[in-house]
């Protein structure tokens, strides 16, 4: 079974690592390293797919990929 994609990145305004699930909408969580970051984004998914269990909200498939870049010798 796949898994949600999560984006982690620096963000100079919340001087934080931010950690976002791009295919679950408003599912992000800061932290002050990338661990931290991606460690409160998971707590934030399970309860977004709870709420969602729990309010009859359909759940989205895993189907978010990033752009793989390749560099040309």
């Amino acid at each position: 079974m796949s898994d949600y994609h999560i984006n982690i990145f620096y963000s100079d305004e919340d001087a934080a690592y931010v950690a976002d699930i791009p295919d679950l909408n408003s599912c992000s969580a800061v932290g002050a390293t990338p661990e931290e970051a991606l460690a409160a984004v998971e707590v934030a998914k399970e309860a977004w797919l709870e709420t969602a269990r729990e309010t009859g909200r359909q759940i989205p498939t895993p189907r978010y990929r990033p752009a793989i870049y390749q560099t040309v010798k």
